[in-house]
């Protein structure tokens, strides 16, 4: 007699896409970071359980996509801002 498996959403996954949606509403950088890990956790969690026995995937893709993503973003405006005032700095320090 076979016992079916339970089927069950990982808890990491949605708290990845969770921390993915809020890194681009409010809490930029931590938000990505937590995202990103919490969707490798959760994606190598559903990779160890018995085909079918953890959902969500999905949800952990989604989550990495959004976090590397606004990080990925955010990198770019970090090296812009840094380019640019740099810039500034560089050309006030050599007009005197």
């Amino acid at each position: 007699m076979n016992t079916p498996v339970q089927n069950t959403t990982s808890v990491s996954a949605i708290l990845s896409l969770i921390f993915g949606v809020v890194s681009w509403l409010g809490l930029p950088f931590f938000g990505a970071i937590i995202a990103i890990v919490c969707g490798h956790v959760a994606r190598g969690e559903i990779r160890r359980a018995p085909p079918g026995a953890i959902q969500g995937d999905g949800l952990a893709l989604a989550g990495l996509v959004l976090g590397y993503l606004h990080l990925a973003l955010f990198m770019l405006a970090t090296f812009a801002l840094l380019t640019f005032f740099g810039g500034f700095a560089w050309l006030a320090a050599h007009l005197h």
